[in-house]
């Protein structure tokens, strides 16, 4: 029995301090976040090189129009915009076309997802290359200023660059909406915020992002992979180009307003970004540390921290069951640890959304973030007995 209840207290704590990891490092993220703003950029900006913006849309007839009319503004005389029609069964390509920008139309029904847009559209600007391509999606609309300074910092450093992607709210947002929003903004801002002031990279977003011509052909865009920009991110970061953050750069898009849109949204965000997690944290890890690269090290923690709804439960769970071992075997230590580490958990969420997030929820609604989480568990639970893998377009 003593022999039994040494290994069931030796395996909390192991799982206790393996879930202390993602934890201190989103500690460490959102203390950095709430350090003195500070330029990333120089004061006079930086040159901007020959960049082209690559749009991939599916359907977007309806608004495309709209995202395109910011983009147009801003683009130098060298700049173009090539939006890419993929598989599209509406006038998708007519709409850009009328909104001034160059098109190019995909058709393989066999090959379905972003990456494979993306992969498209970089082909066809072989003969002609640019500098910089900028990925924005025909659901953003991007802040002025913005292309310029995305594509000067990611020129100047030969990096990926990702700016601030930020999401609006639907009309009328429920709770859990406004739940949605803030882990939205601590998971696209607050972190990649910390890191940036403490010099470590940042995770790709999918949309605005900067990324090098030349090192395009390093890197595979054709994939129908749920998180195309989080793969693309490690891939970079293993090609020894891990992405950088740029808050003075920003886009902007809105949280889908039917429940059929969230779930499929939500869905595709978090299988995607557990499937990446377990494809590439090994893999990341090794290399860091064989490398002794601290900055591709806390790219590779960045990663391992899950979508923050799991991340709760798993710590709320684990104290449960901590608990109930003290009460069954008298073991203070799991108990501790566990304690302790969902306490940082919540202070530092805490710590987020006051500084970052009020406008966006107040904090009685903040009352609605169990439930928000008790809603993700058919989610979850899916990933490990019918994995999403197919790209499904969100409804708008």
């Amino acid at each position: 029995m003593t022999f039994m209840t040494g290994t069931v207290t030796l395996v909390l704590l192991a799982v206790c301090f393996l879930t202390a990891v993602p934890v201190v490092f989103l500690i460490v993220q959102v203390v950095a976040a709430h350090r003195p703003a500070r330029r990333l950029l120089p004061a006079g900006g930086l040159p901007c090189p020959r960049f082209t913006v690559i749009m991939p849309a599916h359907d977007e007839e309806a608004i495309i129009a709209r995202s395109i009319a910011p983009i147009i503004a801003q683009l130098p005389p060298a700049g173009r915009l090539m939006v890419v029609a993929d598989n599209c069964s509406d006038d998708t390509a007519g709409a850009a076309l009328r909104a001034g920008a160059e098109v190019t139309i995909r058709r393989d029904l066999t090959r379905i997802g972003k990456g494979y847009a993306l992969a498209h559209g970089v082909r066809c600007l072989a003969a002609d290359p640019p500098q910089v391509v900028i990925i924005v999606d025909a659901d953003c609309e991007v802040a002025p200023g913005s292309l310029a300074r995305l594509a000067g910092r990611c020129s100047a450093t030969g990096r990926p660059v990702q700016a601030r992607y930020a999401m609006l709210p639907p009309p009328a947002p429920s709770a859990a909406d406004k739940v949605s929003r803030l882990a939205w903004t601590i998971k696209t801002f607050v972190r990649p915020l910390g890191s940036a002031h403490l010099g470590w990279p940042c995770q790709l977003m999918g949309s605005g992002m900067a990324l090098p011509f030349d090192a395009l052909g390093h890197v595979d865009l054709a994939t129908g992979h749920l998180a195309e920009d989080q793969k693309l991110g490690a891939d970079f970061a293993l090609a020894g180009r891990s992405p950088l953050f740029c808050p003075e750069a920003e886009i902007v898009s809105r949280l889908p307003q039917g429940e059929t849109g969230k779930r499929q949204q939500r869905t595709r965000w978090e299988h995607g970004h557990l499937a990446i997690i377990g494809e590439f944290l090994l893999p990341l890890t090794a290399r860091a540390l064989a490398k002794r690269d601290p900055r591709l090290l806390a790219f590779a923690l960045d990663l391992c921290i899950p979508p923050l709804s799991l991340l709760a439960m798993s710590l709320i769970l684990l104290t449960g069951l901590c608990l109930a071992w003290f009460a069954l075997a008298g073991a203070v230590g799991p108990l501790g640890i566990s304690v302790a580490v969902l306490a940082g958990f919540t202070v530092a969420i805490a710590a987020a959304w006051w500084r970052f997030a009020q406008a966006i929820i107040t904090w009685r609604e903040l009352a609605a973030a169990p439930a928000y989480c008790l809603l993700k568990i058919p989610s979850y639970v899916r990933f490990f007995i019918h994995r999403r893998i197919d790209w499904v377009r969100t409804e708008r």
